[in-house]
């Protein structure tokens, strides 16, 4: 990183000469150019994927000398921004002591008490590498528990990206247009049952149908992965009773939401008692290093070895480097409760883009839940999967493009969400209603479904 360049984010950027370059040279030994297909998107003016030099508080700055305000928030990783120095200051020091150990240390009893404490119901937990790794488990340790092999899950909630929950699995796959990943057997298949989200009566049908056959109902309590889709009023308590009339148990993927709207689980703000069997965690817990963390009920989670059958293991769960960083990070949001400030700064961005929207005469509908919401083309409400789908796609695409023109970096897909960090100014969204409402009047008018 040269210290003399001079980053823009003023004028937006034209062209990205060094993102090309690195490209190029990243498609000769990584599949597509990127490790992950969420970053496989190219800036107008451009034929490459960004390449980003260095984060700092609430900015990115890419490689050709441009400066973004994020709120991609690495896709809800992050909330205290990049390089917060408590953080920093956490890893490096852990760093001079050992990276990974393949034993025991402090800091796995030191996190995990901060989390039982934080989050009610989460009597025995396990770490691992990753939201991914943690979901996996948990779907696991379920089936291992009841004996059963079936699990109901929400049509385009995101679960990570095991054979599993990959069915219907919205996000990702859903912007490249994939139904389904290949590689999926169908016997696996056969052992999903993926339901609309918000809707009580296929809810009900379907526990009736199979539900001596269901090991467990997996969801997220506030759905962020084909947008920001809060639950309809008395959805989640309709849930956990078929879950428990059923005898199945119920998983809440907290891996977004947990410490992201609140500090600790977000499940409790929906009438959810007793809590849900099992929650995954992951994503800010690790405070921008990789972690997930799995566990619940003590009768369910003594399950696992070396307390009981079911199987897991990793290398990197409880990796020391993550904990420390998590440990930092879970201080900072407790001793700091940025979370009304984040909530009324997501406020103004909601209030902004609707009316920048309205005169530009394209109908929009923003769901936002605290720091976090999500801006689709669509003249309806967006309750579940399928309104998702619905909205405009064209209109998205040219609107993201325009406000990265601008120097707002935006989640690339029409099923993400935006999520205000702590490092983020009454400036800053300030110049992203001014871009936004520059971007809304370069839009096609009349498109919008």
């Amino acid at each position: 990183m040269s210290s003399s360049r001079s980053f823009n984010c003023a004028r937006g950027p034209s062209s990205f000469p060094r993102s090309e370059a690195l490209f190029a040279r990243a498609s000769r030994a990584i599949v597509g150019g990127v490790n992950s297909p969420s970053r496989s998107y190219t800036p107008v003016g451009g034929s490459a994927p960004l390449f980003m030099e260095y984060g700092r508080g609430g900015y990115l700055y890419d490689v050709d000398g441009n400066r973004y305000i994020d709120y991609l928030a690495a896709f809800g990783a992050l909330i205290l921004g990049h390089g917060h120095p408590r953080i920093a200051a956490a890893v490096a020091a852990q760093a001079s002591r050992g990276t990974v150990f393949g034993t025991c240390q402090p800091l796995e009893a030191e996190v995990a008490e901060r989390l039982k404490q934080a989050i009610p119901g989460l009597e025995l937990m396990r770490f691992t590498a990753s939201g991914t790794e943690a979901v996996m488990s948990a779907i696991r340790v379920a089936r291992g528990y009841t004996g059963r092999s079936k699990i109901v899950k929400f049509i385009g909630s995101y679960h990570g990206h095991s054979d599993l929950v990959l069915v219907a699995a919205g996000s990702g796959s859903s912007t490249f247009g994939l139904e389904d990943s290949a590689g999926l057997p169908p016997s696996l298949k056969a052992e999903v049952i993926a339901i609309p989200w918000n809707d009580f009566a296929t809810l009900e049908a379907t526990m009736a149908a199979h539900g001596d056959q269901v090991a467990a109902i997996l969801f997220e309590p506030i759905v962020g992965n084909f947008g920001i889709v809060p639950p309809a009023p008395g959805f989640l308590p309709a849930v956990a009773a078929a879950a428990r009339r059923h005898g199945a148990l119920l998983i809440a993927d907290e891996v977004i939401t947990a410490f992201r709207f609140r500090y600790g689980a977000v499940y409790p703000l929906f009438d959810i008692n007793p809590a849900p069997d099992l929650i995954t965690l992951g994503k800010i817990i690790g405070g921008g290093l990789p972690i997930g963390v799995y566990g619940g009920r003590r009768e369910v989670m003594e399950q696992v070895t070396p307390l009981g059958p079911v199987y897991q293991n990793g290398t990197w769960a409880g990796n020391p480097l993550s904990l420390a960083a998590a440990a930092a990070c879970l201080d900072t949001l407790r001793e700091e409760n940025p979370y009304p400030r984040l909530d009324q700064f997501a406020a103004q961005l909601e209030e902004g883009l609707l009316d920048a929207a309205r005169k530009a005469g394209i109908p929009v509908q923003v769901n936002r839940v605290g720091g976090g919401f999500t801006l689709f083309f669509s003249e309806r409400p967006v309750r579940n999967f399928a309104d998702t789908e619905a909205s405009d796609s064209r209109l998205f695409g040219l609107f993201f493009q325009e406000m990265l023109h601008r120097g707002i970096l935006l989640p690339p897909s029409k099923y993400e969400a935006w999520f205000v960090q702590t490092p983020h100014t009454e400036a800053d969204i300030e110049y992203t209603l001014a871009a936004a409402r520059q971007a809304f009047a370069a839009l096609p008018p009349g498109e919008s479904q």
